[in-house]
């Protein structure tokens, strides 16, 4: 018999006709006279499906064995429930126990446990409501991303996980070598398996320019990982990027392309998957709906660079921020949060920044001090895009690159896009975790990756 899903069961409007098969894990288990009654998950979905066992179907005395946490398959007969807050329940006709949970060493009980707890088992949270709810929330979320692109025509690529380039210049890389670390001193980098310096990936941007500049709409969404020693909320080792890539594009059209991004994507999820957002709204962070409605205005505040600094500075006296907002510095997240939550109360979209302060890839504007670039804020995360139109000038690149003092040999398949039918283009890169912090409300970076690294954290 073929097996049937929990939230099936509970979508359905009308009975089955037929016996079906359940599998899953056991919540709680409570007895009366001539009857047990399971409450039983299968992850499919947040809520529960009782199941009435008669006393007399357990001809093999398998409920004793049957607690809190136990897998079984139970066949029998849908049928509608008299008690309050559910439509449908399962009467067995057939229970089969699969996997045994020793009540007195199973970690989860009926009661609400710690996130901080919960991290010591990561293996084991995704049984509770919150984390099976998060990592549903994910696979919505990744579909939703995916189906956005696919009804605009862009094409799903597979950039390099392993790299020898550091797109973002900021040194935070992971080295990748098959050589011997007891003997690594004495060999050469001839000797290593590329015969060159291998690192992580910290992005797929660069590669992705490659096919953008051939197929013409893109996108890529992959893990990126970052050696940067940061124990805040907000990082991690290992992290998951979108980052769509637009041939003939200019910063206005990438800009329009992020804000349509971010409405696209709430917009679904608030349609696909109200139950599990309903958890975090109620348990998490009861702001929530007034935020996601909030993206779904589409109401976002567009201002330079320039206009946001004279803005923080004269808040600074009344604020006092730990950072100083000062023209030429990159914006904290204490400054992104004060415009998304207190001066405008609502997304905004800072463009054009200083040059020196963002990559060398970024087209540089007429005035030679500002480049074409975007950051998307969002209430409660701050930054979770960052984008910009490309250089497309090979010129003016090969200048950027030499005032940074890159080694353009090592770019020379880089610059050959801009020699060979340059095109205008642009693209952006999303943190998907911090999109995910952002839908569900969660603050810790570590709760909405099943597996989080994080210095010193490498379990699993």
């Amino acid at each position: 018999m073929k097996r049937t899903r929990i939230n099936q069961v509970l979508k359905s409007e009308e009975h089955y006709k037929d016996p079906i098969l359940i599998k899953g894990w056991v919540r709680t288990k409570r007895e009366s006279k001539g009857f047990s009654f399971l409450e039983l998950n299968d992850g499919s979905c947040l809520e529960n499906l009782q199941v009435v066992v008669e006393d007399k179907i357990d001809t093999d005395d398998v409920l004793k064995d049957i607690g809190t946490g136990a897998s079984v398959e139970v066949t029998g007969d849908v049928v509608e429930s008299p008690g309050k807050g559910q439509k449908w329940e399962l009467q067995a006709k057939q229970i089969r126990l699969v996997g045994i949970a020793d009540p007195e060493t199973y970690p989860l009980q009926k009661k609400r446990h710690s996130d901080e707890f919960l991290r010591t088992i990561s293996h084991l949270r995704a049984r509770t409501n919150k984390y099976g709810a998060l990592y549903r929330l994910r696979a919505e979320l990744s579909f939703a991303i995916h189906d956005f692109f696919h009804e605009r025509n862009f094409f799903y690529i597979h950039t390099p996980i392993i790299t020898g380039l550091d797109c973002e210049g900021a040194g935070e890389l992971f080295r990748v070598s098959s050589l011997d670390m007891e003997n690594y001193n004495q060999k050469s980098i001839e000797d290593d398996f590329f015969g060159k310096k291998a690192y992580l990936t910290v992005s797929g941007q660069l590669t992705a320019e490659t096919l953008a500049c051939a197929l013409g709409n893109v996108y890529t969404f992959g893990p990126t990982f970052r050696a940067e020693d940061s124990n805040t909320p907000r990082h991690a080792a290992e992290f998951w990027m979108v980052e769509p890539e637009v041939a003939f594009a200019d910063l206005e059209e990438i800009i329009d392309l992020a804000e349509e991004f971010i409405f696209s994507i709430v917009t679904h999820i608030k349609k696909h998957s109200a139950s599990d957002l309903a958890l975090f709204s109620s348990f998490v962070d009861k702001s929530l709906p007034e935020r996601l409605d909030m993206v779904q205005n589409r109401n976002f505040e567009r201002l330079d660079y320039e206009g946001a600094i004279e803005i923080l500075d004269q808040a600074d006296k009344s604020e006092k921020f730990q950072y100083q907002p000062v023209y030429g510095t990159d914006l904290q997240t204490e400054h992104e949060r004060f415009l998304t939550e207190k001066y405008f109360q609502k997304p905004v979209i800072v463009y054009n920044f200083p040059k020196d302060i963002k990559p060398f890839y970024m087209k540089v504007n007429p005035d030679n001090q500002t480049v074409g670039c975007l950051d998307v804020l969002l209430p409660h995360i701050g930054e979770i895009i960052g984008g910009s139109q490309r250089e497309d000038n090979l010129q003016v690149l090969e200048n950027r690159m030499d005032e940074l003092g890159m080694n353009k040999q090592e770019y020379e398949w880089y610059l050959d896009l801009r020699r060979f039918g340059t095109v205008p283009h642009a693209g952006f890169g999303l943190g998907f975790e911090r999109l995910l912090m952002f839908i569900t409300g969660v603050s810790n970076i570590r709760d909405v990756i099943p597996f989080p690294r994080t210095p010193k954290k490498l379990d699993f």
